[in-house]
């Protein structure tokens, strides 16, 4: 959440940043690289949570001041506020946005010259009067300054209000006092007022965000089938005329090339999705999937998973940290770990890499063109050579020669009258 207005900020040039925070909490983990911390020493606040950052501000020349739980602001519209701040020639200026019901928001009072007299804050009993109540322009709580003047009117605020708190805006009259001049640019921006405060606001904030994300894909070409059952992350590239199928979660570094079909109902987490390819139905993470390749339905790529151009995992396979060659296939109901599998191989049903052998993940390596018959067992590490062959239900232990086929002798052996003798010691055990 707090991560969003920062990137929206450095994308419209902001240079150092700083997040306020309470005094022992660490978000590190939620911020871009390279943002500061700043402990507000209680919650006393904005004012006293931007006067908290004093050394920082005596060091800037303007600053830039958001809510770090607005995160859809724009970059574009801080821009804006940026570029009136730099036209007004003003000590402050703060955006502002017009609410047919303004609710608690602050009133913006504006001066008979057009600036910023002050702001009223709306929050509790008191604050403000019925006339002030009526003022439909409310501040949006976010703000430009020249960093001198911020300086010397955060020294004068005083808490004495409904709350006990010192607000930001009651910097204002303050440098009005002083000859300055303090604006306001008036955004027709919504998403300046959605605001998060619990976890029903936060689940509204991130609709509109996965909104507008798929709206920003679909109008570079992207086919979302069903936007209302589709997730795609802030990170996530999609090529054009790529189609996204329901119930989809793209996440993450995941990327998707041109004409590829992704879905219906697959998750695929830091992935790479070349050109032309399907993955139906599959959760893949931390794989590589090569143009043309086809993966699925129900079929789990684990991370470290390369295929190549044209390969193929079908149906209920599992593949972790191997590499499937161009045009090779894994079709159905298959295991393959920590394997090279070569160009053009094809691994038939119930083929299994016994890759583990308590303490060591070994590899297994099948040749170019090799066929690997039906519920086939490789014990790694071992080798089937190029154009190399397995009988049906082969264990394989050691290596298989190039052209070679390797079979497993188990004799079959039938039992006649099983199925009776059977019957007849349950009735026994029944009748005990």
């Amino acid at each position: 959440m707090v991560a969003w207005p920062i990137l929206a900020a450095r994308e419209a040039g902001a240079g150092r940043v700083a997040a306020i925070v309470s005094p022992g909490r660490d978000i590190s983990a939620g911020l871009p690289d390279g943002v500061e911390t700043v402990a507000q020493p209680e919650p006393d606040g904005t004012g006293g949570a931007v006067r908290a950052a004093l050394p920082l501000i005596a060091e800037a020349e303007t600053v830039l001041v958001l809510s770090g739980d607005v995160p859809l602001i724009s970059t574009a519209t801080i821009a804006a506020l940026l570029e009136a701040h730099q036209a007004a020639q003003a000590a402050a200026t703060m955006l502002t946005i017009e609410l047919d019901d303004p609710g608690a928001y602050g009133r913006v009072v504006r001066a008979a010259d057009g600036g910023v007299e002050k702001v009223v804050e709306a929050k509790a009993a008191g604050d403000a009067d019925a006339t002030q109540l009526a003022i439909r322009e409310v501040n949006a709580g976010t703000y430009a300054f020249d960093a001198a003047p911020l300086a010397v009117a955060l020294g004068g605020l005083s808490n004495d209000n409904a709350q006990g708190e010192y607000y930001l805006p009651d910097v204002f009259p303050a440098m009005r006092a002083a000859g300055l001049t303090v604006a306001a640019h008036l955004t027709a921006d919504l998403a300046v007022t959605m605001g998060i405060n619990n976890r029903v606001q936060l689940a509204e904030v991130e609709t509109e965000a996965r909104r507008r994300l798929l709206e920003a894909h679909m109008l570079a070409g992207v086919t979302v089938v069903d936007p209302a059952s589709t997730w795609i992350d802030a990170g996530v590239e999609i090529g054009q005329d790529a189609r996204i199928e329901p119930a989809t979660g793209l996440h993450g570094a995941t990327t998707v090339g041109p004409g590829s079909v992704v879905g219906p109902l697959t998750t695929a987490i830091d992935t790479e999705i070349g050109t032309e390819a399907v993955v139906l139905r599959s959760h893949v993470e931390g794989a590589r999937i090569g143009d043309g390749a086809t993966v699925g339905p129900f079929a789990y790529l684990r991370p470290g998973t390369v295929m190549d151009a044209g390969s193929k995992a079908g149906a209920s396979v599992e593949i972790k940290n191997s590499h499937i060659g161009k045009g090779a296939k894994v079709p159905h109901l298959s295991y393959v770990g920590d394997a090279d599998i070569g160009a053009g191989a094809n691994l038939g049903a119930g083929t299994i890499t016994a890759n583990y052998d308590g303490f060591t993940k070994n590899r297994t390596t099948v040749g170019r063109d090799a066929r690997v018959g039906v519920d086939t067992m490789l014990i790694a590490p071992v080798e089937v050579g190029d154009s190399a062959y397995t009988g049906a239900g082969a264990v394989i232990k050691d290596d298989v020669p190039e052209g070679a086929l390797a079979v497993s002798e188990n004799a079959q052996r039938n039992i006649d009258g099983y199925a009776a003798d059977k019957a007849a010691k349950m009735r026994e055990e029944q009748d005990t």
